[in-house]
Parts: C-alpha cells; structure tokens; sequence
C-alpha cells in the first residue's frame, strides 16, 4: 500500500461522502469511470451554524444523487439556496437543472448557457451565503469556462477538474488550451503561497492535504510531459495519435482518446511558439 503522504498533494485516502471540512461535505455521485475515478465530488458548503448551504457541481443527471445531496443537507438542518458549477462538463453539470428544480435555486455559473437566473460568475466575484464566503476564481484550461472556489475560512480551494484528488487532468482541446491551463495553474500556486491554501476539494478523487505540493507535481507533469511531446515531434511524430502513442506508451489504451485532447492542445501550443510545424 502507498503512503499517502509520500504521494503528490497528500491524498487524504478512500473517497467517501461525508465532512471533509468544517464547512465542506461531499456527496459522492454513483459515476465511477476511468474519466471521473470514484465519481463526481458533490460539495454541499456551509458555515457552521447556519442553516443555508451552497452545492458546487449536483453532477450527473441522476435523480438518486440529485435527491441524496437534498437530503443530506436536510439531515444536516440545513436548506440549499444556491447552485454553484465549476465547468459544464455532463458529469459535473448535467444534473444541475434538474437539481433546481427540486431546490428551486439558481445556479450560477461561468458560461451563460448554464445558468439558470439573472447572475453569473466572473472573476474576483464574492459568493455569500449565510456567513459562508467563496471567493471565485478563474482556472481556464481544461475548459475555457472553467472556475475554481476559494474558501477562506477553510484554507480550502475547490478546483473542480483542474486538479485531481489522483492522477493529473486532460486538457480539453479545443475548447481547453494549454497556455491558458499553465497560467490557472499558477495562480492556484499563488494562493497556496499568499493566502494560505493548503487543502483541495477536487472534483474527482480523494481530498489532497498538501495544495502547493499538489499545484507543483501539475506544473512539472505539465512541462515533462510537453518536452516529451516536442521531442517526440522532433523524431517525425506528427500527428496527436502518433505522438500519443510514442508518449503514453505506458498508459491505459483507454485513457488514450482523452490523452489526444490534451496532445492536440499541446501541439498548439508548441505551434504558437514556433517550436512544432
């Protein structure tokens, strides 16, 4: 068995419902894949002795999750008043309209097509629910309309996909971009450094202890990887196939139509900075 603590981000271990925080709780959806691990993170979020909650990402379209976050908050005496998605990606929002309807909340988000209600969500946007502050944060990349949720109180972000609780993330070409995945990496790495960050609440896999360390082993897998692809480019691989089977060779064959995605995205990149033709 591995030792948590000697894995990148210190996993917390077995994803499991239940607190994670003190003002975080998952509800873990049924939607286990290769693509979304043990399933989607639903995060139910509130401050401690009020009686209103948050929900980041209802998830799939499953009317028996959809119903088990409900209760969950009802067990925990509290009432949802707001739906929050960190991207529209199915198994994080498909289930988000059906959601309001059962919690008759909004939901807001980055990309206009999802929202349900008059507000979105853009950078630097405060959400405050019943003492409960999130700080939203703009992590484009693996989609364009990704976002992350600072949680100050609780030294917590929710990265949704752009960090994993295990493994690394595609990025979602052609609507993700490399660039722009490298630059909200970054800036998760200032928040770990400036404002104290310290725990993830991802959207797939366990809770990582360990943020910056998490944000680190991104950036370096980041920049392995794409060395990897401009060499490989460099020996006559030129197509994102070729290249993927050169580089991830050692991957599950499974996995390689996901790691196209981000290969196509990585040779844009490497395009764009006159280093691939």
């Amino acid at each position: 068995m591995s030792d948590a603590a000697a894995l990148p981000g210190q996993p917390r271990g077995l994803v499991v419902s239940g607190p994670a925080t003190a003002r975080a709780v998952n509800v873990l959806a049924p939607n286990p894949s290769a693509m979304t691990l043990d399933g989607t993170n639903t995060w139910l979020l509130s401050e401690p002795g009020s009686d209103l909650a948050v929900v980041v990402d209802p998830g799939p379209l499953d009317e028996g999750h959809l119903r088990h976050v409900v209760e969950t908050a009802e067990k925990l005496g509290k009432r949802v008043a707001l739906t929050l998605l960190t991207h529209g990606h199915p198994d994080h929002a498909e289930g988000a309209g059906r959601f309001a309807e059962l919690t008759r909340t909004a939901v807001r988000a980055l990309d206009p097509a999802l929202r349900l209600g008059d507000e979105g969500l853009g950078a630097g946007d405060v959400v405050a629910v019943g003492g409960l502050e999130l700080r939203v944060v703009p992590t484009p990349g693996h989609t364009s309309d990704s976002l992350s949720f600072h949680l100050p109180a609780d030294r917590a972000v929710l990265t949704g996909d752009t960090i994993l609780g295990r493994g690394t993330t595609m990025v979602a070409h052609p609507d993700g971009r490399l660039g722009d995945y490298l630059d909200s990496l970054r800036r998760l790495r200032s928040l770990t450094v400036d404002d104290g960050v310290h725990t993830v609440l991802p959207g797939h896999g366990p809770v990582l202890e360990d943020a910056q360390g998490a944000v680190e082993f991104y950036l370096a897998h980041r920049a392995n990887r794409l060395a990897q692809v401009e060499t490989a480019v460099e020996s006559g691989h030129r197509t994102a196939a070729e290249v993927v089977a050169h580089v991830y060779a050692d991957v599950d064959r499974s996995l390689w139509p996901a790691a196209e995605l981000s290969v196509r995205a990585q040779l844009e990149y490497l395009r764009e900075r006159g280093l691939a033709g």
